[in-house]
């Protein structure tokens, strides 16, 4: 192993002004060395002055959105962020005593394959007796024999805190933190010992650290630890009333001799033998839960989660046994019709007649709009413009609902109001009705067709004046040849207004299927994208891998890659968008699918954003721009009529060696990178949800305008 030159404190921090002075102020006297020690704040929302204080002591403090805070994610940024050849972690409520980095030096020492070293948790003077006998007879167990430093390999146990652990720099960058919200230490643990490296627990590398909370708190953060458990490493924790019984009232004995030990008087030990009880008894029945918490609705884990958070899914034993659930539906799925009748009723029936528009639609009376919509995964692109522009319709006086056509059943387990907070949680505060299917249609001054897959429902949709098309794509491209290219093909004859996302997708309604059209610009939220105070990270691209959608040119990007390394050139590649990791023919870390909040703030860590369209171009590269990356797409299909033959986004012709180029380019060419930085901050300046919102209104207008001219059909 190469020799230690410097270590780096890292510390996540959200109001952590009651220890973080005293934190930051016992750290230089850890070190007797002379291994140069740095300090860094990961700051998540601070409104106590934490940041003011850590710049004071000569900290570095990086601030991100809190939204972004996660335990693994965080820290892998700290880990990032950092370049000391150890990373040392602390909670901002965990003081380091005298020797610590030193202590912790030694640990490393103790054999070439140390990656991972951690000391323990001292009690604070003012700790309960519970907690304090705890944490000292746990950390006993971790000791050797003689009660000194103990190495523990693969097969070994995998327990390890991040309150206070350190890691050699390549251990941290082979392994790194598992991106779950809780337990990403004992994720890690496990995961690098089965890569073959070592942990080391060294009693000298102490902290002072208790969480001693109120009984209610105690409990709730049980939960939460234990479903952290579940999620990192399958723990599932035994409950019985038996077993709980007499673990309980083993503790409480253990608590009691330990308090007699120490000297306290009659009545503090009767005082803290009831608190003993209720805390360890709440232990054993919030662990057991949490646990089990993947079977529980959302709402009630938030409830019993002392952060007010909700785990991961999980499919594993908690869904073993369970028998099929009654559809949430008017009538057992045997009834559905077959897929697409809507086709065959237009076919046999034709349109639905319209009424006439009233006086004033066409230019301000506010109006009823009923956008129909395809069903909906968390992160859908189409269905966050969707939603994005009819809330702010709402907004504008109008009165929106929204219609599921839901063909395939996605949504029969769902309730129309769980549908309708998943919109608002996800997507936009919408503040209109949500309905499945049209068993309660009761009719529209415009309804809003927004894919293929619902625009023969709506011209079958009776009682209304008008019908608009929200184009987001030539969808009949997405297929190969089959009936549902055929069907999406033909939903462009239909006979509709059609307001259309890109002057490619208009000049194709237009002169292919002579539909009269108008245009509407994709927005940007740019409350959450924009640039923020996040350091760059060096050759990093970031790649839109959405391996599921064919239209993404993923397998063509993937070519560009593989000669990029070929060139022997150096860079690291995050692959986002798609849920399921890739196959790629270069080393690369999978982000998953990401909250928009993560992603802003990975579009300001990378240095070039790869997003590929091959038929309208994507909300993405948008996205990217409005934080500041650069980004590729290819050329000849629909980008240049957005943003321009050579504006902020480098276009390739469709081959991998040009494309390769101009990845390259931007990754090393500065010039050519700040140009299309400042013509990208430039260019999305004015595209908003709010501009987007007031051109599809402007289209729903010139629908009725054009009923207006040609009425009663």
């Amino acid at each position: 192993m190469s020799a230690i030159g410097s270590v780096s404190v890292v510390v996540p921090v959200k109001d952590g002004g009651r220890y973080l002075a005293e934190l930051l102020a016992a750290i230089p006297a850890t070190s007797s060395s002379g291994v140069p020690v740095d300090v860094l704040i990961v700051d998540s929302g601070s409104t106590d002055g934490s940041c003011e204080l850590a710049r004071a002591t000569g900290a570095r403090v990086v601030e991100i959105e809190p939204s972004t805070f996660q335990h693994g994610r965080t820290r892998n940024l700290g880990a990032e962020w950092s370049s000391g050849d150890v990373i040392a972690f602390l909670t901002q409520d965990a003081t380091p005593v005298a020797g610590w980095v030193d202590a912790l030096l030694a640990g490393f020492a103790l054999a070439d394959d140390v990656g991972i070293v951690f000391g323990p948790h001292l009690a604070r003077p003012d700790t309960s007796p519970m907690i304090a006998r705890e944490l000292a007879a746990f950390f006993a167990t971790k000791a050797a024999p003689d009660g000194g430093p103990q190495v523990e390999r693969a097969g070994g146990d995998a327990w390890l805190s991040n309150v206070n652990a350190a890691y050699r720099r390549d251990c941290w960058a082979a392994v790194r933190f598992p991106e779950v919200p809780y337990a990403e230490d004992q994720g890690f643990a496990g995961a690098a010992l089965e890569a073959g490296w070592a942990k080391a627990y060294v009693p000298d590398a102490a902290v002072l650290h208790a969480h001693d909370y109120p009984p209610v708190q105690f409990a709730r953060r049980y939960f939460d630890e234990y479903r952290g458990l579940r999620e990192t490493i399958g723990h599932v924790e035994h409950l019985g009333v038996r077993s709980t019984t007499r673990t309980v009232r083993d503790l409480v004995a253990g608590d009691r001799a330990w308090m007699r030990e120490q000297g306290y008087a009659p009545r503090d030990l009767a005082r803290w033998t009831a608190r003993s009880g209720l805390h360890h008894a709440s232990r054993q029945v919030f662990a057991a839960l949490g646990s089990r918490a993947h079977g529980m609705p959302p709402a009630v884990q938030r409830r019993l989660s002392l952060e007010g958070t909700v785990g991961a899914a999980d499919p594993g034993p908690l869904a073993a046994g369970r028998g099929p659930r009654a559809p949430i539906s008017g009538k057992p799925i045997g009834a559905r019709p077959v897929v697409w009748d809507a086709v065959r009723r237009y076919a046999r029936d034709g349109a639905a007649p319209l009424l006439d528009p009233l006086p004033g639609q066409d230019t301000d009376a506010p109006l009823h709009i009923a956008c129909v919509i395809p069903p909906f995964d968390r992160g859908s692109g189409g269905h966050n413009s969707i939603f994005q522009t009819m809330w702010r319709l709402e907004q504008a006086g109008h009165t929106v609902s929204i219609w599921i056509n839901d063909e395939h059943g996605h949504k029969d387990y769902e309730r129309p109001a769980r549908i309708r907070r998943d919109i608002r949680e996800w997507f936009a505060p919408i503040e209109g009705p949500v309905f499945k299917e049209f068993d309660e249609w009761f009719g529209a001054d415009v309804v809003v067709a927004t894919g293929w897959q619902t625009a023969h429902e709506v011209v079958l949709l009776p009682n209304c004046r008008s019908r608009v098309y929200l184009i987001h794509d030539h969808e009949s491209e997405f297929y190969a040849t089959s009936v549902e290219s055929r069907f999406a093909e033909a939903s462009y004859g239909l006979d509709m207004h059609m307001i259309c996302s890109s002057p490619w997708l208009q000049e194709i309604v237009s002169s292919r299927y002579g539909r009269t059209s108008s245009l509407f610009d994709f927005g940007v939220d740019h409350d959450v994208y924009r640039p923020i105070e996040v350091p760059r990270q060096e050759s990093t691209i970031l790649f839109y891998g959405r391996d599921a959608t064919p239209r993404r040119a993923v397998s063509l990007a993937k070519l560009a890659l593989r000669e990029l390394a070929d060139r022997g050139l150096e860079f690291r590649v995050l692959s986002f968008g798609n849920d399921a990791e890739i196959d790629m023919p270069v080393p690369y870390e999978h982000l998953g699918v990401r909250d928009p909040h993560e992603l802003a703030q990975a579009y300001n860590e990378a240095t070039v954003g790869l997003v590929l369209s091959l038929t309208n171009y994507s909300l993405i590269p948008q996205e990217m721009l409005a934080c500041g990356l650069p980004c590729v797409d290819l050329e000849g299909i629909s980008a240049e009529g957005v943003f321009g033959a050579d504006g902020p986004v480098s276009l390739s012709p469709f081959d991998p060696i040009a494309l390769a180029d101009r990845v390259e380019r931007l990754l090393t060419d500065r010039a050519e990178w700040q140009r299309r930085h400042e013509a990208g901050l430039a260019f999305v300046q004015g595209r908003t949800w709010d501009v987007a919102a007031r051109q599809v209104e402007a289209g729903i207008r010139e629908a009725l305008a054009l009923r207006l001219a040609a009425p009663s059909r």
